[in-house]
């Protein structure tokens, strides 16, 4: 059983990442694509109030699962749109840990400061402020294989860049190059094949 493509978009809350996924899911025809995102998986938690250290337990239990909910559902031959926020650095690695980093094509979903607080006015719906804290931390790893800004480029148009870069992605890919970079040979999950992108 071929492994399924990962399309793994990271960027700041109302940077425009599920609009892109959306817009993906609508032109990709050369495959089955399910759109994952943390949002969804942090709504599926009971409602009862946390305090602050178990809130941060829950939080982190969420994410460590979504990443490996990822992973299952690409090993048995899924194609996935991610739509993440990388704003801790044990997120990027837990990931780099469990994700085969040559079928991972890594987008940066860009937007400058101002355009993301007047989303955030806009939606309602998010903390004010939380996308200016999450700015310089969740692009920190510095290396894509791609990357777009959503104030100059419209969801579409972002899309289609991700499709036509689908089948070309670079090699080694950026999570090749973002474990090389930061994981031990003894944190490294054993890999022998070869990237599905092109």
């Amino acid at each position: 059983m071929t492994s399924g493509r990962i399309i793994f978009l990271n960027g700041t809350s109302s940077s425009g990442k599920s609009s892109i996924a959306r817009e993906l899911l609508d032109i990709l025809d050369d495959g089955v694509f399910f759109h994952l995102a943390v949002d969804s998986f942090n709504a599926m938690r009971s409602k009862r109030e946390l305090g602050t250290e178990e809130l941060d337990a829950a939080l982190r239990r969420t994410r460590r699962g979504f990443h490996r909910s990822i992973a299952a559902m690409a090993e048995v031959g899924n194609d996935i749109v991610v739509d993440h926020v990388l704003s801790e650095p044990w997120r990027l690695l837990d990931c780099l840990t469990v994700l085969p980093p040559e079928d991972v094509l890594f987008v940066g979903v860009h937007c400058p400061l101002d355009e993301l607080a007047r989303r955030e006015l806009v939606r309602g719906d998010r903390r004010p402020g939380l996308a200016a804290h999450q700015h310089d931390l969740v692009h920190a790893h510095g290396d894509y294989d791609l990357e777009c800004d959503t104030s100059t480029a419209s969801p579409r148009e972002c899309a289609q860049r991700i499709k036509e870069l689908l089948p070309h992605c670079p090699n080694p890919t950026a999570f090749t190059r973002l474990r090389r970079r930061h994981l031990t040979d003894s944190q490294e999950p054993p890999t022998a094949k070869h990237s599905l992108f092109g």
